[in-house]
């Protein structure tokens, strides 16, 4: 019995010769396909986390001084070694949805921290950095510059913010870039730049997109309980960040991985279907879906059962 569909009769299937989706209908197409996945990620990403955490609480609920330094500096530099791979074991995983290849997104999520930790350590303490210059130059210029009365102070802040969200967006492309290739970190590091410059839009909508989520989660940092502030906010990482995949993943391929693959003659796997249905020794089966004619659901009679 079903309430609104009936099971007891298929349909004609799906042809593989469809249109494909593309656009916003892919993304929400994946989105509501992986959407516990994501959760999933998020989940594994706050384990590398939760580390800063520590390191912030720390100085605030232990008395002794030289104990809390102590704490909060080995966490902090626990949690700046190991997020960046944390965020390549997640980017690998979303990846494998973005090409709609199967994943095991536990044993993905650890395999790709494990490939890239070298790699995704030094990109999350270069972030770590950028981050700490950009929020001590804000902090600090506008006060010397009132202090002494020179609008000249605001330049080497500007200059830093600059910086700072330059490399913010080299981040959209070197961390797909680092769990799709075997790039090194020099070629990453200016390939990803390279990028930052390329697609304004795309770059434009995830810059805003992860600059709402992180309103979001200041609202939660200035006006909840810590332990309200430690389970919400990190809630939608995993969605912010397929988002910025979505966007950036078809930029690396255009740019980097199809320009590889036509200097040696070759199509990219991931765009390319796995039979070549002109091969007539590949094609052994025909795709029949589209085809079928409905099963429709079998009278019932009053014959005899058979036992």
């Amino acid at each position: 019995m079903s309430l609104f569909n009936n099971y007891e009769s298929a349909g004609s299937g799906i042809s593989k010769y469809a249109p494909k989706k593309t656009g916003i209908a892919l993304y929400f197409d994946l989105f509501f396909r992986k959407v516990w996945s994501l959760t999933g990620l998020t989940m594994l990403l706050f384990i590398f986390i939760l580390p800063a955490y520590i390191a912030f609480f720390s100085l605030y609920y232990i008395k002794n001084f030289n104990a809390a330094m102590i704490v909060s500096g080995i966490t902090f530099l626990i949690f700046a070694v190991t997020i960046g791979p944390g965020i390549a074991g997640m980017t690998k995983v979303i990846r494998l949805f973005l090409i709609e290849k199967h994943s095991f997104v536990i044993r993905d999520f650890f395999k790709g921290f494990k490939e890239n930790f070298f790699r995704g350590a030094v990109v999350g303490i270069i972030d770590i950095v950028a981050v700490m210059s950009a929020f001590s130059s804000y902090k600090l210029y506008p006060m010397w510059a009132a202090k002494y009365e020179s609008v000249l102070f605001y330049v080497p802040m500007v200059i830093s913010l600059a910086v700072a969200l330059v490399i913010l967006i080299m981040n959209y492309y070197i961390f797909p870039m680092m769990v799709a290739t075997d790039l090194s970190m020099k070629n990453l590091l200016k390939n990803s730049f390279a990028l930052a410059f390329v697609s304004i839009k795309q770059n434009l909508i995830n810059t805003l997109m992860l600059l709402f989520f992180m309103v979001i989660m200041s609202i939660f940092l200035l006006y909840t309980t810590p332990m309200f502030f430690i389970i919400v906010p990190f809630f939608p990482a995993g969605i912010a960040w397929f988002t910025v995949c979505f966007n950036s993943y078809p930029i690396i391929q255009k740019y980097v991985i199809n320009p590889y693959y036509d200097s040696i003659g070759e199509v990219n796997p991931e765009l390319a279907g796995d039979v070549d249905d002109n091969d007539p020794e590949e094609a052994i089966f025909e795709d029949m879906g589209g085809k079928e004619k409905p099963i429709e659901k079998r009278k019932k009679g009053k014959g005899k059962r058979i036992s």
